[in-house]
């Protein structure tokens, strides 16, 4: 084959790979009598009876000369060949850390090692080669700490290093030219001046940070608070469960006809619950609690009248299966609320209990009032009956003015509450969930 055939094959060959070929004998054969330590090869060809080798002869950081050869050479025993694939890095640097940003996605069996001021890096993961393992190694301008963060994500490897002295490098390796893999992370550089200036903010922030919390008085009773506030939720949660499973476990039992003794074997625990509720209305007053005062006011008084005026004080009412769906759904909501507020005394949360509490008012609780306004309906005709807290009038006037009146004009005053309590719920769920997409980003 003509020599120029040769050379045109063989650089085409050495746009697709790299290799550094170390020889055994510190002798690269026709080369004369020249000693090396390194023989840089950029390729080879073979057609079984010549081999032509392109190559650059090293002694240390010095290049001796290049040579073109097509003299034999005996891989197998002279030299090792290893491929090389180095991913693209990009780097950025504080007073204090230096950020490597690895261009290489879905990696395993990934290793980083810090050794002498020198990163060691090797992957197995697709780059700009395709799917292959990848390697770089990076010897540092100054000293660097031995800890080392890294974050593995689908599309790349964040590295964060910490220097051994908080101060600004003129560069990131020890050898002024800078490799052909390694480049600027824009998305996260800034000059030394900036830099400057964000860490004296950084600083100033920590600074009013610490004079404020030395302002605030702590309170010294802010234990005793939050063990009261966690029993509390702890015997409301317990009752609420209680009230739920039985309800449950009766309507899969009994099926329908558990809707007509519903009161007769809840009620009590009801009460107690309902008596219990009384405190999160106190609570706000006292500044236990960061709630509003008139949203649990309007909540635990429209309970307590369908409890203990509609419920407890007509007996044709206790029978009416419309008690079951009230307590089935005031149970429902509770079982999620309390547990929640319990666990928030401890600093503790859980995200699927976060997210049922805000969310599962939104068709439980119109649903209750609607549930709430059939019960008081239904009542109507017996308080009418029976003249049940009826207040007497005048002769001129009639013989009296029936309780019921009064209960048209509270179904009034139960939708209004449902709009002002469905607002400030809304209210609270999206702040809620808007400080929380604040804390992801």
């Amino acid at each position: 084959m003509p020599f120029r055939r040769w050379l045109q094959l063989l650089l085409s060959c050495c746009k697709k790979r790299m290799l550094i070929v170390i020889l055994s004998h510190g002798q690269f054969a026709g080369s004369n009598s020249t000693s090396v330590k390194e023989v840089r090869t950029f390729g080879f060809l073979n057609d079984g009876h010549r081999k032509l080798v392109i190559a650059e002869l090293w002694n240390g950081n010095r290049k001796e000369t290049n040579v073109i050869t097509d003299k034999h050479v005996d891989i197998s025993e002279n030299m090792v060949a290893v491929q090389i694939l180095t991913p693209r890095v990009y780097w950025a640097q504080r007073h204090g850390e230096i950020f490597l940003r690895v261009e290489l996605s879905d990696t395993k069996d990934l290793e980083i090692n810090l050794q002498d001021n020198t990163i060691q890096f090797r992957a197995q993961g697709h780059g700009a080669k395709g799917d292959n393992e990848y390697k770089f190694s990076l010897e540092f301008l100054e000293g660097i700490r031995p800890e080392i963060e890294h974050k593995s994500t689908q599309r790349q490897v964040d590295i964060k290093i910490k220097k051994q002295e908080e101060r600004w490098w003129d560069r990131l390796t020890l050898q002024e030219k800078k490799p052909l893999f390694l480049a600027p992370d824009f998305n996260r550089w800034l000059d030394e001046s900036d830099a400057e200036m964000e860490l004296q903010a950084k600083e100033e922030e920590k600074i009013h940070k610490i004079s404020v919390e030395s302002r605030v008085r702590k309170d010294p009773y802010l234990g005793l608070k939050k063990g009261y506030l966690f029993m509390y939720n702890l015997v409301q949660f317990l009752g609420f469960s209680w009230i739920f499973v039985n309800m449950t476990v009766r309507l899969f039992i009994l099926g329908q006809d558990s809707f007509y003794d519903t009161f007769h074997t809840t009620a009590d625990v009801l009460y107690f619950c309902q008596m219990m509720a009384a405190l999160e209305v106190i609570n706000p007053l006292l500044g236990l609690v960061k709630t509003s005062f008139f949203p649990a006011m309007i909540q635990v008084a429209g309970r307590n009248v369908i409890l203990f005026v509609i419920f407890g004080c007509l007996e044709e009412m206790q029978i009416k299966p419309v008690v079951f769906f009230v307590f089935y759904l005031w149970s429902t909501i509770e079982v999620f609320r309390y547990p929640f507020y319990m666990l928030a005394c401890i600093g503790t949360e859980w995200k699927l209990l976060t997210w049922l509490r805000y969310s599962l008012w939104i068709p439980l609780y119109p649903l209750g009032v609607v549930a709430e306004a059939v019960a008081v309906i239904q009542s109507l005709p017996i308080f009418d009956k029976t003249r049940m807290f009826s207040l007497p009038l005048p002769a001129l006037l009639g013989h009296y003015l029936s309780f019921s009146y009064t209960l048209q004009l509270y179904l009034v005053l139960m939708f209004l509450g449902l709009f002002i309590n469905f607002r400030y719920l809304y209210k609270q769920r999206r702040r809620r969930f808007r400080s929380r997409k604040r804390k992801v980003h």
